[in-house]
């Protein structure tokens, strides 16, 4: 397995599949491949989506037994660090002997919390992806040319590590950046194509800073915050993704529970992609903490654009108050 993400991808009709790794996007993507492929083979498939955290002893009986309705189901259980003993054990004997046309989805962080269960789990057979972070420059770039590759287009390192300069160090920004240039590309993409697109592109480093924070990840959405404005992004675009986002999540929580993603993305005027990382985002979030985030980030706007003496201060205290409003991770 390389550290792209690419290598690492197990069979998506697997039983069992296995995500274990800190990076969102990468695990998000492999959850999203299972599902695909079993909604390809099976249109009508039942798709259950739970946290081991909020899972009772039993409960996994009740979401793996034969549907009247569907012939096949996919079952997520995220937060695997979270499960209590009883649920944990549950899960283990489920890998080591699958439900008949149950495809399992089991989701860890990585981390030492949990590392029995997930230790138990290695050893029952499950098909195995990483979504280890992407740290080095040099993964980064191979990153880029994976994602490049795999929309059947062509791009090389000089180019790939210019993309990586003009966007940033956010996987799923890249992704995004590179499925553009792919499309667009009348041949290979190059530096000067990437140059045309995205350099000096500020407001996708506002993006950035908006989905760390509405992820909850404080440290890394201030982080991403000092960069953006120290590279010259202008506050106010930060403001914008801030509040773009967090309305965007706000609309999709007042969606129907199993709206299609096709269906949400059409409601909320995103990409389909955006779609699977905005559902990322709103777990987590309660009715009240997402108001109050929306609240704020709209306080927020207006000191930007003139109503405060200080952007930079107020975007900072914008970044704790939003991830204080979304709780704990």
């Amino acid at each position: 397995m390389d550290r792209t993400g690419k290598a690492a991808l197990a069979a998506p009709l697997a039983p069992v599949t296995l995500v274990v790794g800190p990076e969102a996007f990468l695990a998000e993507r492999a959850v999203a491949r299972v599902v695909d492929a079993v909604r390809s083979s099976d249109p009508d498939a039942d798709l259950v989506d739970v946290t081991a955290g909020a899972l009772e002893a039993g409960a996994l009986a009740e979401h793996t037994s034969p549907s009247l309705f569907a012939s096949r189901r996919v079952v997520v259980v995220r937060e695997l660090d979270n499960a209590g003993s009883d649920v944990a054990a549950e899960l283990v004997a489920l890998a080591s002997a699958p439900a008949e046309d149950v495809h399992l989805v089991l989701v860890h962080p990585g981390g030492t919390k949990g590392r029995a269960t997930l230790d138990a789990l290695r050893v029952t057979g499950a098909a195995r992806v990483a979504s280890d972070r992407l740290t080095r420059a040099e993964d980064q770039v191979e990153f880029v040319r994976a994602e490049v590759r795999g929309q059947g287009s062509r791009i090389d390192e000089a180019a790939a590590r210019s993309l990586v300069e003009a966007v940033g160090l956010d996987l799923r920004a890249l992704a995004a950046a590179a499925a553009q240039l792919a499309a667009d590309a009348a041949g290979p993409v190059t530096r000067e194509l990437v140059a045309t697109y995205f350099e000096g592109r500020a407001e996708v480093k506002g993006f950035v800073v908006a989905d760390r924070t509405v992820e909850g990840r404080t440290a890394e959405a201030l982080e991403q915050l000092r960069w953006a404005l120290a590279s010259g992004t202008a506050p106010v675009l930060v403001s914008a993704a801030l509040a773009g986002s967090l309305r965007s999540l706000g609309r999709l929580s007042g969606l129907p529970p199993g709206t299609r993603d096709g269906d949400v993305a059409r409601e909320l005027g995103v990409p389909s992609w955006k779609v699977r990382s905005l559902r990322a985002s709103l777990r987590g979030w309660t009715p009240g903490g997402l108001a109050q985030a929306i609240t704020v980030a709209a306080a927020t706007d207006a000191r930007v654009k003139g109503a405060g003496n200080d952007p930079v201060l107020a975007l900072t205290r914008a970044v704790v108050e939003i991830t204080a409003a979304r709780g704990p991770r």
